[in-house]
């Protein structure tokens, strides 16, 4: 580090230089069991792999009071539920979550709706019932998931909102 000429400095120190350590790791490899190289694996039961997915638990929450529940239903279903749809609508850009994502699954679910459909109703009745026991109903909670048609996913959201009620069949994959 320099000093201020002021400073004395004794005629026998050397001035510091650059010297190489005395051992030089190994270049670094990817080499880790459970390292992934190139794409993402696909397979049953894997998921939707995507960036920051835990976000999508605050932008639930912030749904809970516009929730428009049937008798019987609860939200932490409908949350649930309609994570799964979101989050794969998100990594299907390689995105996170955003509140539009939950939008259009909370739609197309008719969870926004208070007079939804007759049938989608009694469709999402038998489907959304307990899934918040993730724990004991992953499974459920997948089909959900998994039955909405990419085509529905892939579209903006404005078109998807547009398209609900008439078509909710369509987009629900019913």
């Amino acid at each position: 580090m320099a000093a201020p000429k002021f400073v004395p400095v004794s005629p026998t120190d050397r001035p510091r230089t650059y010297e190489s350590p005395d051992h030089v790791p190994d270049r670094w490899t990817a080499d880790r069991p459970a390292e992934v190289t190139g794409l993402q694996p696909r397979s049953p039961l894997f998921g939707y792999q995507g960036p920051d997915q835990g976000y999508a638990l605050v932008i639930a929450e912030r749904f809970r009071d516009r929730l428009r529940l049937q008798p019987g239903e609860h939200a932490d279903d409908a949350i649930t539920g309609c994570l799964g749809v979101a989050l794969r609508r998100a990594s299907m850009f390689g995105r996170a979550p955003t509140v539009h994502d939950l939008t259009v699954a909370f739609t197309i679910w008719g969870f926004l709706d208070p007079s939804p459909p007759d049938d989608l109703s009694v469709l999402r009745r038998s489907l959304f019932d307990e899934v918040r026991f993730v724990g004991h109903h992953y499974s459920e909670a997948r089909e959900i998931a998994d039955r909405v048609p990419e085509a529905t996913l892939r579209r903006p959201h404005q078109q998807v909102l547009d398209a609900y009620p008439d078509q909710w069949r369509d987009l629900v994959g019913a």
